[in-house]
């Protein structure tokens, strides 16, 4: 029998143990009936552990059936420590779908707290703003008062401390970097954030509390943090669970909304299952129960690290497919449809480009390589670094394409580089590849590289090339711009990096093709009881900054001059590029180098460029 020990029989109740009598479990005590046959449940921090059911290892075919008959116990606060782009969101989608839980979100850093309890989230993802306000906020009833007036239960917050004791559940969401130096630097992962974030709350979590690992960890991460609580509170019983988070930035709300799995792993015990029904519930608000998977913690954290490995192995496949397209004259866009049209292997992932960044594909494939050479198992290893050397190969073979189309020097040149966050629909810089694409090309000292991106601020840019290009020299031919004309002015070629919608048509054609994009939803179509999500959805099709049901309070204001706004308005005013002005502004060179396939080669060779696009074009002599 499969290990994924959740099944619709469960509701809020564990089953009985037929060998445990719950006369003799405290827990069953704690949760009985008073005489009038009404449900009793003492909240979870004043429940003691059954040292015979917390304890006891359950097989996970038994898990469901042999348990103690408890209530699962009321969820009423949940802290997530750590508001990043995992924390943020996660705590909003929680909190917008359960109004009787108190959600807080904690982080040492003030600045970025102070942005989320503004008008300017820190994370860029479509709906999220909505979702925040929604439940950071309260609204007012909708019209016609099929949705009441909701009370604020989303909480931003730098009192670490006090919203981890209040809290039923705590969340850590911290970042897990690569390690930079010691034993595993550029290999493992650095767990010091973790580590300190586990302490902290080690110190203040009640009693009886569920600490649950949301960051990506390496496997038996679960095993340090019951080891942290034993060393701060030996005689507490805590349970840990592991509940990875599978979103795309860009992405995140729609899949938080409708992940296709939500997994969450626990120890083989009664008292494991118990805390992982206790989350189940929270997640049972909107998600399906056929989508919530349980299995043991060492299965839950390796999953999440191989099902990222396997996203990135699928784009380094396609990327090696593509370098042997341009030399046979194929097509791989036409390859990937082939590919994509059989079943077993399917559609998604197979997009050719100057392959993967951010903050996650990478490091997660080197923890399973430092995993895997720590087990003595090299070949494995081996395996999965060959998808980064893949990924490295596919950006440095596009920036030597680049130069060697421009006669083998970019002296005295001009380099027009479009996009820059790792992946479009989302504002994260985070080890992007056009951060690598523009240090290479920095190398050849061109006059040069004006960069522009119009989802990212132009702080946040200047930052990460910073970190990235050390040399002055090289790092003073770069220049950032807020809009395209001026990063195209004089320019010699143009790189598409990052796939914008702004760069593939023109702004004719993306008005009338964006009726087609909108959310079905109408004020015709609503239904009698409005859900949540169902304002959400409406307020998109209408505009992501439109109210049309009144339904909002007004959002926090802003101190004069405010620096969020003014990236804001200069990320809002950018228009879509227009390739008949963009090659009149550009010198005779006019090379467009489409690193994510997202313009009609054919059209701009009709404005006289020069298209250099991946997978497509160079046959052999």
């Amino acid at each position: 029998m499969a290990s994924c020990y959740f099944s619709s029989r469960e509701a809020s109740l564990l089953r009985k143990d037929s060998t445990h009598s719950t006369d003799s479990c405290v827990s069953g005590q704690q949760s009985g009936y008073e005489s009038g046959g009404t449900a009793v449940t003492t909240p979870m921090s004043e429940q003691p552990p059954c040292k015979l059911c917390l304890g006891r290892s359950i097989s996970p075919d038994t898990l469901s059936s042999s348990l103690c008959t408890i209530a699962a116990p009321p969820t009423r606060n949940i802290c997530f420590v750590g508001a990043g782009f995992v924390g943020g969101p996660t705590a909003a989608l929680i909190a917008l779908h359960n109004s009787e839980i108190a959600v807080h979100v904690v982080d040492l850093n003030a600045a970025r707290i102070a942005v989320w309890n503004s008008s300017h989230l820190p994370v860029h993802e479509t709906g999220l703003s909505k979702v925040v306000r929604i439940a950071r906020d309260g609204t007012r009833a909708a019209a016609a008062d099929r949705l009441p007036a909701r009370e604020p239960n989303l909480v931003f917050s730098t009192d670490v401390a006090a919203q981890v004791a209040m809290a039923d559940i705590v969340f850590i969401c911290v970042n897990t970097p690569t390690k930079r130096y010691g034993v595993g630097a550029g290999a493992s992962a650095d767990l010091g954030y973790f580590e300190a974030a586990t302490v902290t709350i080690a110190k203040n979590v009640k009693p009886g509390a569920i600490v649950v690992e949301k960051s990506t960890v390496p496997c038996g991460t679960a095993r340090m943090i019951a080891s942290i609580l034993e060393q701060y509170r030996p005689r507490e019983h805590f349970e840990v669970l592991n509940n990875p988070e599978f979103l795309a930035e860009g992405t995140a709300v729609a899949d938080l909304v409708h992940p296709d799995r939500i997994l969450i792993g626990s120890a083989k015990t009664a008292g494991g299952m118990r805390a992982a029904v206790v989350l189940k519930a929270v997640y049972a608000a909107w998600v399906p129960a056929e989508r919530l998977l349980g299995v043991d913690t060492f299965s839950s954290e390796l999953a999440k690290l191989i099902a990222n490995a396997m996203l990135a192995q699928r784009i380094s496949s396609v990327n090696a497919v593509s370098a042997l397209c341009e030399e046979l004259g194929a097509d791989v866009e036409a390859v990937s449809i082939a590919l994509g049209a059989d079943s077993r292997i399917g559609s998604r992932f197979l997009q050719a480009g100057i392959g993967f960044g951010g903050s996650c594909f990478e490091k997660d494939i080197r923890n399973v390589a430092y995993l895997a050479r720590a087990l003595r198992l090299d070949e494995v290893a081996d395996y999965w670094m060959a998808v980064l050397q893949i990924n490295a190969f596919q950006r440095e073979r596009f920036a030597r394409a680049l130069v060697r189309r421009l006669h083998g020097s970019l002296a005295a040149k001009k380099i027009a580089i479009f996009g820059f966050a790792f992946k479009h629909g989302t504002n994260d810089t985070r080890n992007s590849v056009a951060v690598h694409v523009i240090a290479q090309l920095a190398a050849e000292i061109p006059r040069e590289i004006a960069v522009f991106d119009p989802g990212c601020a132009v702080a946040d840019i200047e930052a990460e090339i910073r970190a990235v290009v050390s040399d002055p020299l090289q790092r003073s031919r770069i220049r950032v711009y807020a809009d395209w004309p001026e990063a195209v002015a004089g320019a010699s070629a143009i790189c598409i990096l990052t796939a914008w919608e702004h760069f593939g048509m023109s702004k004719e054609a993306k008005s009338e093709e964006a009726p087609a994009s909108r959310a079905s939803l109408s004020l015709d179509q609503l239904p009698e009881t409005l859900s949540e999500m169902d304002v959400v959805r409406l307020e998109q099709l209408h505009g992501d900054n439109l109210d049309p049901l009144h339904r909002l309070l007004p959002e926090p204001g802003c101190a004069q001059n405010c620096v969020h706004c003014t990236a804001a308005d200069s990320m809002s005013e950018a228009s879509p590029v227009n390739w008949e002005a963009a090659a009149a502004a550009m010198d005779e060179s006019r090379w467009v180098f489409d690193g994510r396939n997202v313009v009609d080669a054919e059209y701009l060779e009709s404005l006289g460029f020069k298209v250099h696009s991946i997978g497509r074009g160079y046959p052999m002599p």
